[in-house]
Protein backbone atom coordinates (compact mmCIF):
# COMPACT_ATOMS: atom_id res chain seq x y z
CA UNK A 1 0.00 0.00 0.00
CA UNK A 2 2.62 2.39 1.12
CA UNK A 3 6.04 1.93 1.20
CA UNK A 4 8.59 4.71 2.94
CA UNK A 5 12.44 3.83 2.46
CA UNK A 6 13.41 0.72 4.79
CA UNK A 7 17.09 1.47 6.60
CA UNK A 8 17.40 3.04 9.28
CA UNK A 9 19.88 1.92 12.65
CA UNK A 10 19.79 -0.86 15.27
CA UNK A 11 16.63 -0.99 17.92
CA UNK A 12 17.55 0.07 21.63
CA UNK A 13 17.69 -2.83 23.74
CA UNK A 14 16.05 -0.40 26.79
CA UNK A 15 13.00 -0.41 27.97
CA UNK A 16 11.67 2.76 29.81
CA UNK A 17 10.68 2.01 33.26
CA UNK A 18 8.36 3.93 35.39
CA UNK A 19 10.36 6.03 38.19
CA UNK A 20 10.21 5.39 41.92
CA UNK A 21 6.84 3.59 41.19
CA UNK A 22 6.64 3.53 45.10
CA UNK A 23 5.82 6.92 45.11
CA UNK A 24 2.33 6.11 43.30
CA UNK A 25 -0.39 5.01 45.11
CA UNK A 26 -4.40 3.30 43.49
CA UNK A 27 -3.11 1.53 40.88
CA UNK A 28 -4.38 -1.79 39.77
CA UNK A 29 -2.51 -3.12 36.54
CA UNK A 30 0.77 -2.63 35.21
CA UNK A 31 1.70 -3.23 31.31
CA UNK A 32 4.95 -2.44 29.35
CA UNK A 33 4.40 -1.38 25.88
CA UNK A 34 7.12 -2.50 23.50
CA UNK A 35 8.11 -2.11 19.72
CA UNK A 36 5.03 0.69 18.86
CA UNK A 37 4.47 1.97 15.21
CA UNK A 38 2.56 5.17 15.80
CA UNK A 39 0.30 5.72 12.44
CA UNK A 40 -1.54 9.37 12.77
CA UNK A 41 -3.79 10.63 10.16
CA UNK A 42 -5.81 14.12 10.22
CA UNK A 43 -9.62 13.49 9.39
CA UNK A 44 -12.30 15.85 9.17
CA UNK A 45 -14.19 16.02 12.47
CA UNK A 46 -17.48 15.61 10.96
CA UNK A 47 -16.14 12.49 9.91
CA UNK A 48 -15.89 11.03 13.29
CA UNK A 49 -18.16 12.92 15.60
CA UNK A 50 -20.93 10.14 15.26
CA UNK A 51 -19.19 7.78 16.85
CA UNK A 52 -18.21 10.22 19.84
CA UNK A 53 -20.42 9.23 22.70
CA UNK A 54 -22.51 12.07 24.45
CA UNK A 55 -20.28 13.03 27.40
CA UNK A 56 -16.92 13.25 25.05
CA UNK A 57 -15.92 16.42 23.13
CA UNK A 58 -13.70 15.11 20.25
CA UNK A 59 -10.47 16.98 20.49
CA UNK A 60 -9.00 18.90 17.44
CA UNK A 61 -5.41 20.32 16.56
CA UNK A 62 -6.13 23.00 14.32
CA UNK A 63 -9.12 22.10 13.45
CA UNK A 64 -8.42 18.81 12.87
CA UNK A 65 -9.48 15.38 14.09
CA UNK A 66 -7.04 12.59 14.30
CA UNK A 67 -7.28 8.58 14.34
CA UNK A 68 -4.41 6.47 14.98
CA UNK A 69 -3.25 2.83 14.03
CA UNK A 70 -0.52 1.43 16.90
CA UNK A 71 0.45 -1.80 16.70
CA UNK A 72 3.06 -2.61 19.12
CA UNK A 73 4.14 -5.76 21.27
CA UNK A 74 2.43 -5.82 25.02
CA UNK A 75 4.07 -7.55 27.41
CA UNK A 76 4.29 -7.66 31.85
CA UNK A 77 0.86 -7.62 32.50
CA UNK A 78 0.35 -7.69 36.56
CA UNK A 79 -2.16 -6.77 39.05
CA UNK A 80 -1.04 -4.63 41.54
CA UNK A 81 0.71 -7.01 44.39
CA UNK A 82 0.24 -9.85 42.29
CA UNK A 83 2.42 -11.82 40.16
CA UNK A 84 2.04 -11.92 36.45
CA UNK A 85 -1.32 -12.86 35.03
CA UNK A 86 -0.56 -16.38 33.65
CA UNK A 87 -0.93 -16.87 29.71
CA UNK A 88 0.10 -13.05 29.28
CA UNK A 89 3.35 -13.17 29.08
CA UNK A 90 3.63 -11.72 25.57
CA UNK A 91 1.12 -11.17 23.18
CA UNK A 92 0.73 -8.32 20.26
CA UNK A 93 -2.26 -5.59 20.17
CA UNK A 94 -3.20 -3.51 18.07
CA UNK A 95 -5.84 -0.67 18.30
CA UNK A 96 -7.24 1.94 16.88
CA UNK A 97 -7.93 5.54 18.55
CA UNK A 98 -9.28 8.95 18.27
CA UNK A 99 -8.93 12.14 20.81
CA UNK A 100 -10.93 13.60 23.01
CA UNK A 101 -11.80 15.62 26.32
CA UNK A 102 -14.19 15.87 28.97
CA UNK A 103 -14.26 18.44 32.11
CA UNK A 104 -11.05 19.89 31.24
CA UNK A 105 -9.29 16.27 30.80
CA UNK A 106 -7.86 15.14 28.14
CA UNK A 107 -7.29 11.82 26.82
CA UNK A 108 -8.18 8.83 24.19
CA UNK A 109 -11.03 6.86 23.45
CA UNK A 110 -10.50 3.70 21.82
CA UNK A 111 -12.69 2.54 18.99
CA UNK A 112 -11.30 -0.92 18.71
CA UNK A 113 -8.72 -2.97 20.24
CA UNK A 114 -7.37 -6.11 19.01
CA UNK A 115 -5.52 -8.73 20.28
CA UNK A 116 -4.59 -12.38 20.19
CA UNK A 117 -5.13 -12.91 23.70
CA UNK A 118 -8.57 -14.13 25.03
CA UNK A 119 -8.14 -13.97 28.52
CA UNK A 120 -6.75 -10.51 28.49
CA UNK A 121 -9.74 -9.37 26.58
CA UNK A 122 -12.10 -10.93 28.72
CA UNK A 123 -10.45 -9.06 31.72
CA UNK A 124 -10.09 -5.76 29.66
CA UNK A 125 -14.38 -5.63 28.69
CA UNK A 126 -14.67 -6.28 32.60
CA UNK A 127 -12.76 -4.05 34.11
CA UNK A 128 -12.70 -1.49 31.54
CA UNK A 129 -15.35 -1.62 29.39
CA UNK A 130 -12.73 -1.56 26.61
CA UNK A 131 -13.79 -2.81 22.63
CA UNK A 132 -11.41 -5.62 22.59
CA UNK A 133 -11.95 -8.16 19.45
CA UNK A 134 -9.67 -11.54 19.25
CA UNK A 135 -7.49 -11.82 15.85
CA UNK A 136 -5.23 -13.81 14.60
CA UNK A 137 -1.94 -11.88 14.98
CA UNK A 138 1.78 -12.85 14.21
CA UNK A 139 4.87 -10.33 15.67
CA UNK A 140 8.62 -11.24 14.45
CA UNK A 141 11.13 -9.05 14.62
CA UNK A 142 13.57 -9.55 12.04
CA UNK A 143 17.39 -7.77 13.30
CA UNK A 144 16.03 -4.40 13.70
CA UNK A 145 13.13 -4.30 11.48
CA UNK A 146 9.77 -5.54 13.11
CA UNK A 147 7.05 -7.25 10.83
CA UNK A 148 3.46 -7.33 12.05
CA UNK A 149 0.32 -8.47 11.23
CA UNK A 150 -3.25 -8.39 12.39
CA UNK A 151 -6.76 -9.68 11.18
CA UNK A 152 -9.71 -10.30 13.10
CA UNK A 153 -11.90 -13.44 13.69
CA UNK A 154 -14.86 -11.65 12.42
CA UNK A 155 -16.17 -14.44 10.63
CA UNK A 156 -16.86 -11.43 7.74
CA UNK A 157 -15.31 -11.61 4.59
CA UNK A 158 -13.63 -8.35 4.95
CA UNK A 159 -12.54 -8.64 8.46
CA UNK A 160 -10.21 -5.44 9.48
CA UNK A 161 -6.98 -6.27 8.81
CA UNK A 162 -2.98 -5.17 9.52
CA UNK A 163 -0.09 -6.06 7.66
CA UNK A 164 3.47 -4.28 7.89
CA UNK A 165 6.80 -3.88 8.30
CA UNK A 166 8.67 -0.97 10.30
CA UNK A 167 11.66 0.41 12.20
CA UNK A 168 13.51 3.31 13.88
CA UNK A 169 15.21 5.66 11.28
CA UNK A 170 16.86 7.71 13.76
CA UNK A 171 18.06 8.91 17.38
CA UNK A 172 15.46 9.06 20.21
CA UNK A 173 14.01 12.10 21.41
CA UNK A 174 11.45 13.84 23.25
CA UNK A 175 8.59 15.68 21.76
CA UNK A 176 8.07 19.13 22.79
CA UNK A 177 5.20 20.43 24.27
CA UNK A 178 3.24 22.75 22.50
CA UNK A 179 3.66 20.24 18.98
CA UNK A 180 1.19 17.88 17.17
CA UNK A 181 4.13 14.85 17.87
CA UNK A 182 3.33 15.82 21.85
CA UNK A 183 -0.47 16.04 21.57
CA UNK A 184 -0.88 12.99 19.69
CA UNK A 185 1.32 10.96 22.17
CA UNK A 186 1.50 12.71 25.57
CA UNK A 187 -2.07 11.32 26.56
CA UNK A 188 -2.56 9.89 30.26
CA UNK A 189 -6.31 9.00 30.29
CA UNK A 190 -8.37 6.36 28.63
CA UNK A 191 -12.25 6.96 28.28
CA UNK A 192 -14.62 4.34 27.38
CA UNK A 193 -18.45 3.93 27.74
CA UNK A 194 -20.00 0.77 30.11
CA UNK A 195 -22.01 -1.43 26.92
CA UNK A 196 -24.54 -2.36 30.07
CA UNK A 197 -25.58 1.31 31.56
CA UNK A 198 -24.43 3.61 28.85
CA UNK A 199 -22.33 5.60 31.42
CA UNK A 200 -18.90 7.58 30.64
CA UNK A 201 -16.11 5.97 32.69
CA UNK A 202 -12.69 6.90 32.54
CA UNK A 203 -9.13 5.42 33.50
CA UNK A 204 -5.82 7.72 34.33
CA UNK A 205 -2.27 6.28 33.05
CA UNK A 206 0.74 7.32 34.22
CA UNK A 207 4.33 6.16 32.43
CA UNK A 208 7.27 8.15 31.68
CA UNK A 209 7.54 10.73 28.32
CA UNK A 210 7.79 9.17 25.16
CA UNK A 211 11.32 8.80 23.80
CA UNK A 212 10.13 8.91 20.08
CA UNK A 213 12.03 8.02 16.72
CA UNK A 214 11.41 9.08 13.17
CA UNK A 215 10.66 5.13 11.69
CA UNK A 216 10.65 3.83 8.21
CA UNK A 217 7.28 1.49 7.29
CA UNK A 218 6.05 -0.29 4.70
CA UNK A 219 2.06 -0.87 4.88
CA UNK A 220 0.69 -3.54 2.64
CA UNK A 221 -2.66 -3.55 4.02
CA UNK A 222 -4.96 -1.59 6.03
CA UNK A 223 -8.65 -1.90 6.86
CA UNK A 224 -8.94 -1.22 10.28
CA UNK A 225 -11.02 1.33 9.70
CA UNK A 226 -13.52 0.41 6.83
CA UNK A 227 -16.34 -1.10 9.14
CA UNK A 228 -16.38 2.40 10.72
CA UNK A 229 -16.71 3.83 7.80
CA UNK A 230 -13.70 6.45 7.96
CA UNK A 231 -12.16 6.56 4.72
CA UNK A 232 -7.98 6.97 5.91
CA UNK A 233 -5.62 7.74 2.89
CA UNK A 234 -2.79 5.53 2.28
CA UNK A 235 -0.18 6.82 3.62
CA UNK A 236 -0.62 8.20 7.32
CA UNK A 237 0.24 12.01 8.17
CA UNK A 238 2.89 11.85 10.83
CA UNK A 239 4.37 8.14 11.96
CA UNK A 240 6.82 7.86 14.61
CA UNK A 241 8.04 4.31 16.54
CA UNK A 242 8.90 3.87 20.20
CA UNK A 243 10.96 1.16 21.82
CA UNK A 244 8.54 1.66 24.35
CA UNK A 245 7.77 2.19 28.35
CA UNK A 246 6.11 0.74 31.70
CA UNK A 247 2.79 1.66 32.40
CA UNK A 248 0.54 1.64 35.76
CA UNK A 249 -3.05 2.16 35.09
CA UNK A 250 -5.68 3.35 37.67
CA UNK A 251 -9.06 1.74 38.14
CA UNK A 252 -11.92 2.96 35.97
CA UNK A 253 -14.47 5.64 37.78
CA UNK A 254 -17.59 7.31 36.47
CA UNK A 255 -17.31 10.14 34.83
CA UNK A 256 -19.64 12.01 36.66
CA UNK A 257 -16.89 11.34 39.53
CA UNK A 258 -14.12 13.93 37.77
CA UNK A 259 -14.72 17.55 38.86
CA UNK A 260 -14.77 19.64 35.88
CA UNK A 261 -11.73 21.74 36.62
CA UNK A 262 -9.59 18.89 36.22
CA UNK A 263 -7.10 19.04 33.75
CA UNK A 264 -5.35 16.45 32.08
Amino acid sequence: MIDVRMGGIRIEQRIIQIKSAAQYNGWTMTQTWEHLLFLHWAISPSSIKALIPAGLELDTYDGKAWISIIPFLLSGVRLHRMPSVPFTTTFPEINVRTYVKAKGKTGVYFLSLDTSNPLVIKIAKFWYRLPYYRAQMAFHRQGDRIDFTSRRLSGLPQSPSFEGSYQPLADRFFAKEGTLMHWLTERYTLFCRCNKTKQMMYADVVHEPWQLQETAFHIRENSMTENLSIPLTDSPHLALYSRGVQSLIWPIRSLEDLSSDQGG
